[in-house]
């Protein structure tokens, strides 16, 4: 008897939907304290995406999590993620998936990764464990804003699983990606340049 993509992770595999598979999708996690759904940033990318796709159309999932100040709950939307990731592979497997996250959410991502989200100051604590290979081999190419993985030396664009398919921008002074010390840095990822330079990263692979 076969056995589901999503049985492998062990997570609930996401509802059938009656719409027809997008040829990409972006399954993004949104930052702290945000509201459910794409948050700022996954929508300032979704947006710009869109038109550099060639024609092609673009789905967009909200990683489930409740994106709060207890960050032992980020693994939740790494389970949630890799059971949505799941779910498209079975359900799309032409979908080109594009993974991305902000801030928290990116600390989401890391961990599919196979990152710890902030180097070993945590450990293995609250941590999610990795997409497995089957899946992660789905994921085209990854996008995330402000990881605070990268403060610590674990940059998702050279450490992990999607090293070599992922980008990760930090901005210039952002104290959550980097050792600067202006907070102001974290708040702009929904502006100009970030979200181009990533929409275009991911054009040039999916």
């Amino acid at each position: 008897m076969a056995i589901s993509a999503a049985a492998v992770i062990g997570v609930p595999a996401t509802p059938a939907s009656a719409d027809p598979c997008a040829d990409v999708e972006l399954v993004f996690a949104r930052g702290t304290a945000e509201p459910p759904g794409l948050g700022r940033v996954g929508d300032a990318l979704a947006n710009t995406l869109r038109p550099q796709l060639g024609g092609r159309s673009l789905g967009t999932y909200a990683v489930n999590y409740p994106a709060s100040y207890n960050f032992l709950s980020t693994r939740n939307g790494a389970d949630d993620a890799a059971g949505h990731i799941a779910w498209m592979t079975e359900q799309c497997p032409a979908t080109r998936i594009v993974l991305g996250g902000f801030s928290q959410g990116a600390s989401a991502v890391s961990m599919l990764a196979g990152v710890a989200p902030v180097g070993d100051r945590i450990g293995s604590i609250g941590s999610a464990p990795p997409l497995p290979i089957e899946l992660a081999g789905n994921v085209a190419v990854v996008a995330v804003f402000g990881n605070p993985g990268a403060r610590f030396g674990s940059p998702l664009s050279t450490t992990g699983q999607f090293a070599g398919r992922a980008i990760d921008l930090c901005s210039q002074g952002d104290p959550v990606c980097s050792a600067g010390r202006d907070r102001s840095a974290h708040s702009n990822y929904e502006l100009a340049p970030y979200p181009d330079e990533a929409a275009r990263f991911i054009a040039g692979l999916v």
